[in-house]
C-alpha cells in the first residue's frame, strides 16, 4: 500500500534529510568519535547516548526515503461546499455530546491531539465529500460506529504550515 502524500509533504521530507544529512550526520559523528576517546567503551555511558542519537538519525533518514519512494503523488482539489483535504471542520460529535474543530490532512501531518485528522482514519474517511448539515456514520470497528454531524467547512490549502510527524 502505497502512501497519498502531496508535493508539500514530499519537499518537506526532502528538507528534513537534506538536514539531517548536511547538519545532523556529521555532528552526531563528532560525538560519537568524542565519546569513544573518553576510553573504555563497555561503561561508557556518553559513547553508548552517542551511538543511539546517530542510529535514531539514520533510521529516520532510511524511513523518510522509503516514503519518499514509495509515495503516491495526490493532487488537493475538493468541491465547493463539501469536505477535502486540508479542510478545517466543526462537527457535533453525538456519542460524547461535544462539538469538535478538526482538520484533515495527509497520514505524514496527522496529530491527533492538534485536531490534525489523517484523511485515512474512520472519522477522515466518513468527512469527505460530505456537506453541512450531513449526518455522518463514523465506523471505528463492525462493533463500534457512531454519528457526527457537520456544522461548518473552513476551506484549507497545502501550505508548508503543518509539520510532518516524526514516527
Amino acid at each position: 500500500m502505497y502512501d497519498e502524500l502531496t508535493e508539500v509533504d514530499i519537499q518537506k521530507m526532502q528538507e528534513e534529510i537534506d538536514h539531517r544529512v548536511r547538519v545532523l550526520r556529521p555532528q552526531l559523528i563528532e560525538e560519537v568519535q568524542t565519546a569513544r576517546a573518553f576510553g573504555d567503551l563497555s561503561e561508557n555511558y556518553e559513547y553508548k547516548c552517542a551511538k543511539q542519537a546517530k542510529n535514531r538519525n539514520e533510521s529516520r533518514i532510511r524511513y523518510l526515503e522509503r516514503m519518499i519512494r514509495t509515495a503516491k503523488v495526490i493532487q488537493v482539489d475538493s468541491k465547493d461546499g463539501t469536505v477535502g483535504l486540508f479542510d478545517k471542520v466543526t462537527i457535533f460529535n453525538e456519542m460524547v455530546k461535544k462539538e469538535m474543530n478538526l482538520q484533515i490532512v495527509t497520514t505524514l501531518r496527522q496529530d491527533a491531539l492538534k485536531g490534525l485528522i489523517s484523511k485515512e482514519s474512520p472519522v477522515g474517511k466518513a468527512l469527505l465529500g460530505h456537506r453541512v448539515g450531513d449526518r455522518v456514520q463514523v465506523e471505528v470497528s463492525p462493533e463500534l460506529k457512531y454519528f457526527v454531524e457537520i456544522r461548518a467547512i473552513e476551506k484549507g490549502k497545502d501550505d508548508d504550515s503543518l509539520e510532518i510527524s516524526s514516527y
